[in-house]
């Protein structure tokens, strides 16, 4: 077994049916007395339910949420939360508003609660992400990880099935990248492979009845358990990519991470075995890269960077900003070999 070192993050967890009952009581188990609702626009009913429940511990709701988190909007949020007195943001929905949130902590050091929507995963983990003119930033630090998070199945029932099978293989890319991760354990390892055999399982059930309770329970653990791994161990190439195509093209999250995914794992693959062996072992396949390719398009999801609107021409210019300033890997960042992995990834080709 290798050397490993492995520090527990301090996250409490609330996970359960009904589970968002219980915000006023996590609030107040913060010390904290009045706390800001992040939201997207399009979750703002929802968050005045949330904000309902939290009584006199709501100090008003912030429903401009972004995705990439743009640093205007995130400035914007900062001076509202001063404005209203918060010493606590909550922050309602998916990876674009839990983003918002820790964009606000890192300046500020408010703590967050995340109630999670989607499975995205960056609930429990210590990275931020802030675009500044057309660029993705992104990092780590203790002060953004949420304090405490809400898993409440119920509140992911109307999550449009497109964005369910997105979501969920966003997440799973977080558990493959742990498991080739250079700084990576065996606990890691477990609930890699726990997390991704839990999401895979659900996403057809979920495509199949988008209302099926337990099959969105079981999403959500996976995705817990994947975004857990996501914030213990660091991200490779795969997470390099879906940065640069997201901050410097304006491409959507989830499904960006889904089309890249499988073409990450196959220009991996000779360098990964014992990382394969899990992911394949989780998906009762025998080939990780094409297998995770099928599972999404087989449940509607897109499979080509062309279905997202980038243009062709700007594939060079990826490239160019992706080897500009690359994460580790384990098989070495060539330019051209990740040329070819983008073409692939616009053409939407099968992996083999």
């Amino acid at each position: 077994m290798k050397e490993f070192v492995y520090t527990a993050p301090a996250t409490r967890v609330v996970f359960g049916k009904g589970a968002i009952k219980h915000v006023r009581n996590e609030i107040e188990l913060l010390g904290v007395h009045k706390a800001l609702v992040l939201c997207t626009p399009r979750q703002s009913a929802a968050a005045e339910r949330v904000a309902s429940a939290m009584g006199d511990r709501a100090a008003g709701i912030f429903a401009q949420a972004e995705m990439h988190v743009p640093i205007e909007i995130a400035q914007e949020a900062r001076e509202i939360a001063r404005q209203l007195g918060a010493d606590c943001a909550v922050a309602f929905g998916g990876g674009s508003t839990i983003g918002l949130g820790k964009a606000i902590a890192l300046d500020s050091g408010l703590p967050i609660l995340a109630i999670p929507t989607t499975y995205a995963g960056s609930e429990m983990t210590p990275i931020f992400g802030i675009t500044e003119k057309g660029l993705k930033r992104t990092g780590k630090d203790p002060r953004v990880l949420p304090r405490t998070v809400i898993y409440d199945p119920d509140l992911t029932l109307t999550l449009p099935i497109g964005l369910t099978i997105t979501s969920g293989m966003n997440a799973i890319a977080h558990a493959v990248e742990g498991l080739y991760a250079r700084d990576g354990n065996p606990i890691m390892d477990l609930m890699a492979e726990e997390g991704i055999r839990s999401i895979a399982r659900a996403l057809p059930a979920l495509k199949h009845s988008a209302d099926d309770a337990v099959a969105r329970s079981d999403a959500l653990y996976g995705a817990w358990l994947c975004g857990t791994v996501l914030g213990n161990v660091g991200m490779s190439l795969h997470h390099k990519l879906c940065h640069t195509l997201g901050g410097s093209f304006g491409l959507p999250h989830a499904e960006v991470h889904t089309i890249v995914l499988p073409h990450a794992i196959a220009y991996n693959a000779c360098a990964i075995p014992g990382a394969l062996v899990r992911i394949e072992r989780a998906l009762k396949t025998d080939n990780a890269a094409t297998s995770v390719y099928d599972l999404a398009r087989s449940n509607g999801a897109p499979y080509s960077l062309r279905q997202l609107g980038m243009v062709e021409a700007d594939l060079d210019k990826a490239a160019d900003l992706a080897v500009a300033n690359p994460y580790w890997n384990p098989r070495p960042v060539e330019r051209s070999g990740l040329r070819a992995l983008l073409q692939r990834a616009w053409d939407g080709t099968r992996p083999e």
